[in-house]
């Protein structure tokens, strides 16, 4: 099975926590990136593990070199492992659910792993792990992996996913533009590929496991199966993806350039700005249904504090009783504070200072220079240290509460 993640979810410590001791080192066929293996039982069954690169996302742009993002997805698309694990940062669900929706779409055997359960928990987020299995068609395991806690129950899991190969029936749903063009673009794929299936034959997806669910290997559920892959293919093609260019014949990318030409045409956007939104959509209504946070009651609150402060009409008003409110505040009570400054310095650098040169027979221009000059105009500066801290002070709460985030 691989393992893939974002970078600092966890990822690398759940790899340690399946396979212990029981390690490999090596590289990637044609590269110098780092691979590495490791190997554990669980039921009697071996279990080889891949730590893939830490990625966040499986996009790749034909102007940019990410080696991370092609070693994991040509890892994925092979279909070496019989499942991929998805680490998932609880604490950050959002932002780690990009390249989970992107897994799915890719129709390969996924298990998501919820790492760092404990810091969600203590962030005041919660979780309804069932609804969350229900949404996105895969399992999905609440671990905290730094201290080994729901490892043992994920093996198991981890078996019965991998033998069953079970397929998320997952389907974002993207603009009706969107949408046409990917269904023309993968009807041209799957003609291309009937006449000559050399370029993303061994790409295709595989047959699920006959003995876990016999009914799930026959003919109509592998048209299935094709069907989705090649929408997947398509909607990379869209996405300007130079490795799915190379993936498909010469007529699906060439069509792909003028589909998504009209495209962008017809929504006055760049087609990859529309697909990402589209997933991020996904992500939200997504999170909306699962997450729940504590401090939603107190969020609620600042809002309605904020559309009143934030109006349009009272909104200036409030903002000059603000300021005035903040000039009381520092001249009142900063004032309070100038006479003991003033009196502080002046004992110190005025007539202390003066006392002292005289008595080590100081010139007396000298003196009057450096205790009436220097010394006076740090008396008068010093006079003003209670008025500005006391202005900062007024900022700085002005600023937490969020007034003028």
């Amino acid at each position: 099975m691989g393992v893939v993640g974002n970078p600092n979810c966890g990822k690398t410590t759940l790899f340690n926590a399946l396979t212990g001791a029981k390690q490999q080192v090596g590289n990637w066929p044609g590269v110098t990136v780092e691979k590495l293996t490791g190997v554990y039982q669980h039921e009697r069954v071996e279990i080889e593990v891949v730590d893939l690169p830490g990625i966040y996302s499986m996009d790749i742009h034909p102007d940019e070199t990410s080696l991370d993002e092609q070693i994991a997805r040509d890892f994925v698309l092979s279909h070496e492992a019989d499942l991929i694990v998805n680490i998932v940062d609880a604490a950050n669900i959002e932002r780690n659910l990009y390249l989970t929706s992107q897994l799915l779409e890719m129709h390969v055997p996924v298990l998501i792993a919820l790492n760092m359960m404990d810091v969600a928990t203590s962030c005041g987020i919660s979780i309804d792990i069932a609804e969350f299995e229900k949404r996105l068609g895969c399992p999905v395991f609440p671990i905290v992996a730094k201290h080994g806690k729901g490892i043992a129950e994920m093996k198991s899991a981890i078996n019965r996913a991998a033998d069953e190969k079970r397929l998320s029936a997952i389907a974002l749903t993207y603009p009706e533009a969107v949408e046409d063009a990917l269904s023309e673009l993968s009807a041209l794929i799957d003609t291309d590929q009937a006449r000559e299936p050399a370029p993303t034959a061994r790409y295709d997806p595989p047959a699920a496991n006959p003995a876990a669910n016999p009914a799930a290997n026959n003919e109509s559920q592998h048209s299935h199966r094709r069907a989705q892959h090649y929408r997947w293919l398509a909607l990379k093609l869209i996405e300007a993806d130079p490795l799915a260019v190379e993936m498909v014949g010469e007529p699906a990318s060439t069509e792909a350039i003028r589909l998504t030409k009209r495209l962008e045409e017809q929504t006055g956007e760049e087609a990859d700005i529309l697909i990402a939104d589209s997933r991020y959509g996904f992500i939200n209504d997504l999170t909306v249904h699962v997450v729940t946070r504590t401090d939603e009651i107190r969020r609620h609150a600042s809002e309605k504090i904020d559309h009143v402060v934030l109006n349009r009409l009272l909104g200036i008003p409030i903002f000059l009783a603000i300021m005035y409110l903040m000039f009381m505040f520092t001249i009142n009570l900063g004032g309070a504070f100038i006479d003991f400054f003033d009196q502080l310095v002046g004992a110190l650098l005025v007539d202390g200072l003066g006392t002292w040169m005289a008595s080590v027979g100081s010139p007396p221009w000298l003196t009057t220079l450096a205790a009436k000059g220097i010394g006076g105009g740090v008396q008068v500066v010093a006079t003003f240290i209670p008025i500005i801290g006391f202005l900062y002070l007024f900022l700085s709460v002005l600023e937490d509460s969020g007034y003028m985030a």
